[in-house]
């Protein structure tokens, strides 16, 4: 049996294990339920890359995907089946289900008016179906905390009675396979052989959910959930401030619900997201970023999962091509899809240990100049990594994203190396408040000269003419 359907196995059996004491129900009103239930989702993603989210949702679920118009925001309609899938999309930041949508929400005229109309609207928003998907997601989320304990304890135990996977005592790494259910194998919904499986659970999920809106369908009584309301607006036209919206849209929540509001140890977060005259009420999903997900350590200048992935994407990559990250690799490869070992080491990256033309795609996070280096040394500093780069690059089809808030030295840079690199396409992101620009650049077909070379014939060819 191979390691994927190995680590597939006991995730079916610790989850199907869980659902045993499920409340019973008949196996088709399960299967229509959730087949029939159809949720808006709502996702952040880093701005500027919103059409490449757009693209994985439509390639991975299926989709249609609406791009907000309000930055760093997508939407898109889904089965409630397909949850878990939403939770490996690898552009997305953070994830909510709509409540609901206002495409032209008429604000009143003073801000007491306003702040009224938000404390009627809660009563009247469908809310039982988003909490539905609120509980299913609570749900799963604390089957994989269950799982990962479990998986935990099995291996220190095998490892406590000399059972385990061997180490290499000299540098401390596992052999390869180690533990699969510790690697990317748990985003087992990614895998088609298991997808029917998946949908039963959903179905005894809901069995087993309780319908948060105060009519439970089990015998004990619901408990008093904590929550609060996070307002995002964005516009000048609002005559009431963010604060002002998510303390009276807040206090209408709890009122309808009976809930207690709690601004730091919540279980729910209602969203009110306000962009000019748009309005959209969601229930958070994710309760920190899933860029985190992959990373092990941050360092000074840790690049986000979703924002390397989106470059990444930029690129159009092949299964035959060969992708370096010469400054930032050990943030790419912290953690690898089969528990292969990686040996990380440290290069100059305008001295790279490659040969000429045998990379296909560079993928990079330049130097800003703000935690690390400096503005001043970038302007030495650029010209010869894109001058290393253009050498270890295949001339004619090799490619290059590079990430940098330092734009005018890129620039200056850039059009210095204008016999080898080409600008193809300029996407503009915020990182950290920072206004950023990822370069996507072709590889002209011209061969790499190395400029001791290129210095010689210069000579060659004054000493000829001065000769004649």
């Amino acid at each position: 049996m191979s390691g994927i359907q190995e680590a597939t196995n006991q995730f079916l059996d610790v989850t199907l294990h869980d659902n045993q004491r499920s409340v019973p129900r008949a196996e088709s009103d399960i299967r229509s339920e959730s087949e029939h239930l159809h949720v808006t989702i709502g996702a952040t993603v880093p701005t500027g890359f919103e059409q490449t989210a757009a693209d994985e949702v439509r390639e991975k679920l299926g989709s249609w995907c609406k791009i907000s118009k309000d930055r760093g925001k997508i939407y898109f309609d889904i089965a409630l089946e397909s949850l878990p899938q939403v939770h490996c999309l690898r552009s997305v930041d953070n994830l909510f289900v709509v409540v609901q949508e206002f495409k032209d929400y008429q604000f009143r005229n003073t801000k007491e008016e306003v702040l009224k109309d938000f404390e009627d609207l809660a009563a009247k928003l469908p809310w039982s179906d988003p909490l539905k998907v609120w509980t299913l997601n609570t749900s799963f989320k604390k089957k994989k905390t269950k799982r990962k304990k479990i998986s935990q304890n099995s291996s220190k135990g095998k490892l406590e009675s000399g059972q385990g996977d061997k180490f290499d005592e000299k540098d401390g790494h596992e052999e390869p396979g180690r533990n699969a259910l510790d690697s990317h194998i748990l985003d087992y919904y990614e895998n088609p052989a298991i997808r029917e499986e998946v949908s039963t659970l959903v179905g005894d999920d809901l069995a087993s959910c309780s319908e948060i809106d105060g009519s439970p369908r089990e015998e004990t009584e619901p408990q008093v959930r904590k929550f609060r309301v996070t307002c995002n607006r964005a516009g000048e036209k609002h005559c009431f401030t963010s604060n002002e919206a998510a303390r009276d849209f807040g206090g209408a929540v709890q009122d309808h619900f009976k809930w207690k509001a709690d601004m730091t140890n919540f279980d729910v977060e209602v969203l009110l997201n306000i962009h000019d005259n748009e309005v959209i009420v969601g229930i958070a999903l994710t309760e920190e970023s899933l860029h985190r997900r992959n990373i092990t350590h941050f360092g000074p200048t840790t690049l986000r999962s979703t924002l390397a992935y989106g470059m990444l994407r930029l690129c159009a990559p092949q299964p035959t091509d060969i992708i370096v990250d010469p400054i930032t690799f050990p943030v790419f490869c912290s953690k690898t899809s089969w528990g292969l070992p990686i040996d990380a080491v440290q290069w100059d990256i305008c001295n790279l240990p490659l040969r000429t033309g045998s990379v296909d795609i560079i993928v990079t996070d330049m130097p800003f100049g703000k935690r690390m280096g400096s503005k001043k040394r970038n302007w030495n500093l650029y010209p010869a990594c894109l001058q290393e780069m253009s050498r270890v690059c295949r001339p004619g089809t090799g490619r290059a994203v590079l990430l940098t808030q330092d734009k005018k030295c890129f620039t200056k840079a850039l059009s210095r190396m204008g016999h080898v690199w080409r600008k193809v396409h300029t996407v503009w992101v915020n990182i950290g408040g920072l206004h950023a620009a990822v370069y996507l650049l072709r590889r002209t077909p011209q061969a790499f000269v190395h400029p001791s070379e290129q210095d010689g014939k210069e000579l060659g060819n004054a000493k000829n003419e001065d000769d004649q």
